[in-house]
């Protein structure tokens, strides 16, 4: 190796992950990171002391994309003052066609390209392209059988995810997660609850279940089980203190889903439910198989059997044929829900999608017109919902100092409210009751009790 590679104290080389997208794609990054740590290496959060330099990337909207080719394009001389360097490019947009061709065209300084599927042969082909001095470029067209047992390196002491299930089959016309993740797979129920288990033993107090599309779960297991029942099932392993999941499709959530939030104590009062759009027009063109109407009902049972509960969302703006209308039946739709947050995005366009190829396709200075418009309505009813929680006497897990305030602690209640307060550090990673004395529009303040 180039002796300008740092070491740290116990001369093990570094390593840096560069992580885009959604929470999957984090615990993917977990995953390489605790490849690596297996085979004796060590985390860095500075790329220029690594001697590994890894590219997580997602293809869900072009700005991700856009940033991943700038970062990558930025270590062209970083590589040619020490070329021991190894790049290795993965992920979400590695499944697109064509794409790693075009990473190794354009930056034929990257060592490793893989996709979503062979993640797990990460280790063989670092030690590849280490003894043999060789380029590695690896996609697998279609997803593989589940891979148990790959180890993880958790970001957290407190939280974990967990996936119960991979891949999509909803085939929404803006989404390209089906052709980059595949179709549904789900793991074995036990497999799960063991991993829970090892997680509980350890000190974990919340675990959020992942999955693009998590009522789905149990499909094509031999064992006959519904994501409700896994969910009962969780809720009765000893020693966990929360569980949350995401996402859920609207047209999936079932009333049995809706009951085992209700009647498990475990399961956080809170729940992820994107609606994409508030016209019914154009939740049919995005293929989501339910309808304005449809969603609402679907609100109104939430909030009926679950009193109290906190509901988040996705919103995308600017989709192909939005008209004025439409645009203003989503904005009307936010305030009769009432979302505790949202996700909001601008419509990007995506190779390969029935919407790209739709005519009628928005112009930037209208989607971003939309889009300040839906900002101010979303903050406005966010910050109502924050304040019906002044004088409120909340549970809160703490996750560690206030990232805005180092003299504050800062973690979340069971909503998922983000909480800022004065706090010892003992009180880290436990469950401490906080009196909220006042709202901002992202966060609470309060004082512990």
């Amino acid at each position: 190796m180039n002796k300008n590679i740092v070491k740290n104290k116990s001369n093990k080389e570094l390593f840096f992950i560069y992580t885009y997208g959604c929470q999957m794609n984090e615990e993917d990054s977990e995953k390489l990171s605790g490849m690596l740590k297996n085979m004796g290496y060590e985390k860095t959060q500075n790329k220029l002391e690594a001697s590994i330099i890894i590219f997580n990337t997602c293809c869900v909207r072009e700005n991700a994309e856009l940033k991943v080719y700038g970062n990558i394009g930025a270590l062209k001389n970083i590589k040619k003052e020490n070329p021991d360097l190894i790049i290795a490019v993965c992920g979400c947009m590695m499944q697109q066609k064509g794409m790693a061709d075009m990473i190794l065209k354009k930056h034929p300084f990257v060592d490793i390209i893989f996709g979503t599927h062979n993640a797990y042969k990460f280790p063989e082909y670092l030690n590849r392209v280490i003894q043999d001095k060789v380029q590695i470029k690896e996609i697998m067209d279609k997803e593989t059988k589940i891979i148990e047992g790959v180890p993880i390196d958790r970001d957290s002491d407190t939280k974990a995810f967990v996936t119960i299930m991979y891949g999509c089959n909803n085939f929404c016309t803006y989404c390209v997660v089906p052709y980059v993740r595949g179709r549904e797979r789900s793991r074995k129920p036990l497999d799960i609850e063991n991993e829970i288990k090892d997680l509980i033993s350890k000190g974990y107090k919340e675990i959020t279940l992942l999955g693009q599309n998590v009522n789905s779960y149990g499909k094509g297991l031999d064992e006959e089980i519904t994501f409700a029942d896994l969910l009962r099932r969780i809720n009765e392993i000893d020693g966990i203190k929360r569980i949350r999941f995401m996402t859920s499709h609207p047209k999936d959530l079932s009333d049995e889903v809706i009951y085992a939030i209700r009647d498990c104590d475990k399961i956080c009062e809170q729940i992820h439910l994107p609606v994409q759009s508030g016209s019914s027009d154009i939740l049919k063109k995005m293929n989501r198989h339910y309808d304005r109407e449809d969603y609402l009902n679907i609100i109104k049972k939430v909030k009926k059997e679950i009193p109290g509960i906190a509901i988040s969302t996705d919103i995308i703006v600017g989709f192909p044929g939005e008209t004025e209308k439409d645009f203003e039946d989503t904005l009307s739709l936010i305030e009769e829900v009432g979302f505790d947050s949202a996700y909001t995005f601008i419509y990007s366009r995506r190779k390969y999608t029935p919407a790209d190829m739709m005519e009628e396709q928005i112009t930037n200075e209208e989607k971003h017109a939309r889009f300040n418009n839906l900002m101010k309505i979303v903050n406005k009813v966010a910050i109502n919902k924050n304040k019906s929680y002044e004088g409120s006497l909340l549970e809160v897990l703490v996750d560690g100092p206030s990232k805005n305030d180092d003299t504050k602690l800062c973690g979340r209640t069971r909503t998922g409210k983000i909480v800022n307060f004065v706090g010892d550090t003992k009180d880290i990673g436990e469950l401490v009751n906080v009196k909220i004395t006042n709202a901002l529009s992202f966060s609470l303040n309060g004082e512990k009790i």
